[in-house]
This record gives structure tokens, sequence and C-alpha cells, in this order.
């Protein structure tokens, strides 16, 4: 696989409509990545719904614990983000309504750096109450 940005990658691809997603389909045929949403007061649906289209979609392994490890700390990481530092979503009345992507790949000229994990988030998160929600973007990378 060619060096790419995973992490500027995974956040285009997460904020993409789908008809920009259209136009940028056939650069993206080296790229190892998938596509999601998921919307919950639950921050356990939000990192199941993640690691299930990963896991789908062959980015990571299912029986090889690093490469779960690895996703699951990217995951918290772009969280972080999408809950400015807070990771509770639920527990503080607050709902959020994500688009996600997860990009493997190998990020660095040198080889032994290896494969790294992005995962980004593009959404909203607010009350639970129409139109009381604002815009919000995180992204989580970790090694694998």
């Amino acid at each position: 696989m060619s060096k790419i940005a995973i992490g500027k990658t995974a956040i285009l691809l997460a904020s993409f409509t789908e008809e920009e997603m259209a136009f940028f389909q056939d650069s993206l045929k080296e790229v190892s990545y998938c596509l999601g949403k998921v919307g919950s007061m639950n921050m356990q649906k939000v990192i199941s719904a993640v690691e299930t289209a990963a896991k789908r979609h062959g980015l990571i392994h299912p029986n090889l614990y690093r490469e779960t490890h690895a996703l699951y700390h990217a995951i918290m990481e772009g969280m972080e983000g999408v809950t400015r530092g807070h990771l509770s979503i639920g527990e503080m009345s607050r709902t959020v309504g994500l688009r996600f992507a997860v990009v493997r790949g190998t990020p660095f000229t040198d080889e032994d750096e290896g494969e790294w994990i992005a995962v980004a988030f593009y959404g909203t998160i607010g009350a639970p109450v129409k139109g009381s929600e604002h815009e919000t973007v995180g992204l989580g990378i970790n090694h694998i």
C-alpha cells in the first residue's frame, strides 16, 4: 500500500456527502477503509458500531487482540474529540449522530513503523432534543 495520510483521509471520508464520495471513489481504490453511521446516547453502541464495521470489512482480524486493541484506542481517542474530552454521552444527557470512517495503512516511509489505524467521526452532538445539537468532529490514530 502506498504512503497515505490516514488521518486526513479518515476525516475526509467521514465528512463526505454521498455525492462527494461518488466523485472521489476512483482515487480510493488503493485505500483500505470502511464507512458507517451511528446515533446513540450510549458510548458502547458507538464503539460496537465501529468495531463491527471494521471487522466486516476486513480492516482488522477479529481474532488478533492487538488489532482489536489498536482499533479500540483509536475509537476512544476520536470520541474524545467528539465529546470535547468528556468521554460520556448519555450520562450527561447528550446524544450523538455520527458518520465514521476507519482507515488502515502505512503512513510512514520507514517500513519498520508498520501499520496504523485511524478512526474519524463527523456529525452532531447535543441534548436529545431535535435542533439542540451542533457539529462535532474527532480523530483517533493508533499503531497496530
